[in-house]
């Protein structure tokens, strides 16, 4: 018996020693946005693909695009805004996976300061998300023709923190939210949803999809690496659809794995059947209809206050290949 038990240990460490290193660089920090991620390697499903991946959070600070350009990561997850703005600056990402098939970006405002409908915002102070999220806000502005500027018939913008102290405070009149968490936020404060005005960035007619997975050009072009890029998307997406379908155990995954102990159980449950919404209809290709609908969205607003995009992508700024073949095995 005790031979058993050490071939089986020797085997088991042969096949950890020869699993494949993988570094993910999430957007934010630890939190249902990435849940996917997270129970992928909590239920063994990159390791059934002999895959080592290490999952590393963000933060304020921290850019994705930075990170993988300097060779700390293999795959990071970022807005297509943001991985295209990359992209035109001499940083080559390439889409290969999509599992937000739908946006949780939004806007919302106190009913109070008058802001009913877009007509409202000339005058107002709104609330935005700098560090690569204040494209699409840009692209909305521009769409309304709106000068951000702060001049007469424009609005004034605010560079936002990342919470919902500007619209608790009252120093503007909107400011930026995600579905699955300032949202939140802003009822838990105490404010009701019959007090607040919300405007979805689709529902308003600019596309920009959120969080995709995307690598270097030059490495992809690795066959090697390629066949690792399938693995991990296909044990990724097993993650994602399982956390959709089991979300409340999927919220404990992500309590399970925050250092930082900043999580409640409550609001990670909250976040994840709010992203849950995002990622249900997508099996993690892109469609490239979104594609072109977010190049579209950002080209409208090209100006020198929307540094996103000056041109059409040119190269490879995504793929099927990886997901082809992840979806079909």
């Amino acid at each position: 018996m005790k031979k058993l038990l050490t071939a089986g240990l020797l085997a088991l460490m042969a096949g950890s020693a020869g699993a494949e290193d993988v570094t993910l660089q999430l957007k934010w920090v630890t939190q249902a946005q990435f849940a996917g991620y997270y129970v992928a390697k909590d239920k063994g499903f990159y390791e059934e693909e002999g895959l080592n991946v290490t999952i590393k959070p963000g933060g304020p600070d921290i850019a994705p695009e930075q990170v993988i350009a300097s060779g700390q990561a293999d795959v990071i997850t970022t807005w297509m805004p943001a991985a295209l703005a990359a992209r035109e600056r001499g940083v080559p990402l390439v889409n290969i996976a999509q599992p937000f098939k739908n946006g949780g970006l939004e806007f919302t405002c106190l009913k109070e300061t008058g802001v009913e409908s877009p007509a409202d915002f000339p005058g107002k102070t709104l609330g935005v998300w700098f560090f690569g999220n204040e494209y699409p806000f840009y692209a909305w502005m521009a769409k309304l023709g709106l000068a951000t500027d702060g001049s007469e018939g424009g609005v004034t913008v605010l560079k936002q923190a990342f919470n919902v102290d500007a619209l608790l405070q009252k120093q503007a009149a909107c400011i930026s939210v995600m579905t699955y968490n300032e949202y939140g936020q802003v009822l838990d404060a105490g404010i009701t949803p019959d007090q607040l005005v919300t405007f979805n960035y689709r529902d308003e007619g600019v596309v920009v999809l959120e969080d995709g997975l995307y690598v270097m050009e030059d490495r992809l072009a690795d066959p090697a690496f390629a066949e690792t890029m399938v693995k991990f998307v296909r044990a990724s997406m097993k993650g994602w659809k399982y956390a959709e379908a089991n979300p409340d155990e999927a919220a404990q995954i992500v309590i399970d794995n925050d250092e930082s102990g900043a999580q409640s159980l409550a609001h990670q449950q909250y976040m994840m059947s709010e992203v849950a919404k995002l990622t249900a209809g997508g099996n993690g290709a892109l469609d490239p209809a979104d594609f072109d609908a977010t190049v579209a969205s950002l080209l409208a607003a090209v100006s020198p206050e929307n540094p996103a995009i000056t041109k059409a992508p040119e190269g490879k700024a995504w793929t099927h290949e990886i997901t082809d073949k992840a979806l079909a095995e």
